[in-house]
């Protein structure tokens, strides 16, 4: 009965990130990613605790990939932030102003 509970969370919790994500506006998108990037911190820090616990060969295992897969998105998620941050940023033209 406990799986299916958590099956259905689970399911519940994709459903309703599909959605909000889906209705997010271009101009709100690189706050949201910092904030993602502030969880998945959080997260790497959690995934540290758990590989570092030695309570078993499960845990570890599953903490070493918690923290690839954290690292992974938060460098995503930088990296499209600059991205998406440069494109805001004015284009040098390469001219001095000097015409002589």
């Amino acid at each position: 009965m406990e799986a299916v509970l958590l099956g259905m969370v689970l399911m519940l919790s994709i459903f309703l990130g599909f959605e909000l994500i889906a209705k997010v506006p271009a101009t709100l998108h690189t706050p949201l990613m910092s904030g993602a990037n502030a969880i998945s911190g959080i997260t790497i820090v959690g995934a540290l605790i758990s590989a570092g616990a030695q309570l078993g060969t499960v845990s570890t295992v599953l903490g070493a990939l918690a923290v690839m897969f954290a690292t992974i998105n938060v460098v995503g998620g930088y990296l499209v932030t600059n991205r998406m941050l440069s494109m805001f940023k004015k284009k040098e033209t390469g001219n001095t102003g000097d015409r002589t």
